[in-house]
Protein backbone atom coordinates (compact mmCIF):
# COMPACT_ATOMS: atom_id res chain seq x y z
CA UNK A 1 0.00 0.00 0.00
CA UNK A 2 1.06 3.56 -1.09
CA UNK A 3 1.98 5.35 2.09
CA UNK A 4 0.31 8.41 0.87
CA UNK A 5 -3.21 6.47 1.13
CA UNK A 6 -4.25 7.38 4.61
CA UNK A 7 -3.87 11.12 3.92
CA UNK A 8 -5.44 11.07 0.56
CA UNK A 9 -8.71 9.41 2.11
CA UNK A 10 -8.37 12.20 4.77
CA UNK A 11 -8.25 14.64 1.61
CA UNK A 12 -10.37 13.49 -0.26
CA UNK A 13 -13.28 13.67 2.68
CA UNK A 14 -11.93 17.77 2.88
CA UNK A 15 -13.21 17.88 -0.52
CA UNK A 16 -16.25 16.50 -0.28
CA UNK A 17 -17.12 18.40 2.79
CA UNK A 18 -16.11 21.52 1.07
CA UNK A 19 -18.74 20.50 -1.43
CA UNK A 20 -21.18 20.23 0.56
CA UNK A 21 -20.95 23.31 2.82
CA UNK A 22 -20.92 25.44 -0.45
CA UNK A 23 -24.15 23.52 -1.64
CA UNK A 24 -22.56 21.64 -4.42
CA UNK A 25 -23.27 18.68 -3.53
CA UNK A 26 -25.76 17.02 -5.40
CA UNK A 27 -28.47 14.31 -4.37
CA UNK A 28 -29.41 12.93 -7.68
CA UNK A 29 -26.63 11.75 -9.95
CA UNK A 30 -26.34 12.99 -13.68
CA UNK A 31 -27.31 10.80 -16.77
CA UNK A 32 -25.35 7.97 -17.40
CA UNK A 33 -24.64 9.63 -21.09
CA UNK A 34 -23.56 12.50 -19.19
CA UNK A 35 -21.03 10.37 -16.85
CA UNK A 36 -19.36 8.68 -19.70
CA UNK A 37 -17.74 12.11 -21.23
CA UNK A 38 -14.27 11.63 -22.79
CA UNK A 39 -13.49 15.26 -22.58
CA UNK A 40 -11.52 16.75 -19.66
CA UNK A 41 -13.22 17.39 -16.15
CA UNK A 42 -16.43 15.74 -18.47
CA UNK A 43 -16.87 19.71 -19.25
CA UNK A 44 -18.83 19.15 -22.34
CA UNK A 45 -21.38 17.61 -19.78
CA UNK A 46 -20.90 18.42 -16.21
CA UNK A 47 -20.47 21.15 -14.11
CA UNK A 48 -17.13 21.38 -12.14
CA UNK A 49 -18.42 20.39 -9.03
CA UNK A 50 -20.30 17.10 -10.14
CA UNK A 51 -16.95 16.44 -11.95
CA UNK A 52 -15.38 16.40 -8.79
CA UNK A 53 -18.13 14.54 -6.69
CA UNK A 54 -19.35 11.64 -9.46
CA UNK A 55 -16.25 11.43 -11.02
CA UNK A 56 -13.19 12.38 -9.48
CA UNK A 57 -14.03 11.36 -5.94
CA UNK A 58 -15.94 8.20 -6.85
CA UNK A 59 -12.65 6.93 -8.96
CA UNK A 60 -10.57 8.15 -6.09
CA UNK A 61 -12.58 5.99 -3.66
CA UNK A 62 -11.82 2.74 -5.33
CA UNK A 63 -8.36 3.64 -6.31
CA UNK A 64 -7.96 3.55 -2.62
CA UNK A 65 -10.17 0.79 -1.72
CA UNK A 66 -8.59 -1.81 -4.33
CA UNK A 67 -5.14 -0.45 -3.59
CA UNK A 68 -4.22 0.61 -6.85
CA UNK A 69 -1.61 2.66 -8.11
CA UNK A 70 -2.18 6.32 -7.23
CA UNK A 71 -2.18 9.04 -10.35
CA UNK A 72 1.44 9.95 -11.56
CA UNK A 73 0.03 13.72 -11.91
CA UNK A 74 -2.89 15.99 -10.75
CA UNK A 75 -4.06 19.29 -12.25
CA UNK A 76 -7.02 19.55 -10.68
CA UNK A 77 -6.24 23.03 -8.55
CA UNK A 78 -5.32 24.67 -11.63
CA UNK A 79 -9.16 23.46 -13.16
CA UNK A 80 -11.06 25.06 -9.65
CA UNK A 81 -9.21 28.28 -10.41
CA UNK A 82 -10.37 28.70 -14.13
CA UNK A 83 -14.06 27.51 -12.91
CA UNK A 84 -14.26 29.31 -9.53
CA UNK A 85 -12.23 32.47 -10.78
CA UNK A 86 -15.34 34.65 -10.33
CA UNK A 87 -15.81 33.06 -6.87
CA UNK A 88 -12.22 33.72 -5.14
CA UNK A 89 -13.78 33.72 -1.38
CA UNK A 90 -16.69 31.58 -1.69
CA UNK A 91 -14.34 28.86 -3.52
CA UNK A 92 -11.20 29.41 -1.27
CA UNK A 93 -11.31 26.05 1.46
CA UNK A 94 -12.17 23.86 -1.69
CA UNK A 95 -9.32 25.36 -3.89
CA UNK A 96 -7.28 24.85 -0.76
CA UNK A 97 -8.32 21.01 -0.29
CA UNK A 98 -7.90 20.39 -4.24
CA UNK A 99 -4.37 22.00 -4.11
CA UNK A 100 -3.05 19.55 -0.82
CA UNK A 101 -4.61 16.84 -2.51
CA UNK A 102 -2.51 17.94 -6.11
CA UNK A 103 0.49 17.94 -3.52
CA UNK A 104 0.30 14.96 -2.13
CA UNK A 105 -0.02 13.19 -5.65
CA UNK A 106 3.08 14.86 -6.97
CA UNK A 107 5.26 14.69 -3.40
CA UNK A 108 6.06 11.37 -4.28
CA UNK A 109 8.04 12.09 -7.55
Amino acid sequence: MDGRFHAIAEQLLLIERELRVQGWWDETPPSPEALRSVEPFSVDTLDFHQWLQWVFLARMKHILEQDLPLPGASGILEMAEMVYADRPVESLGLRNALKKFDQLIVGAR
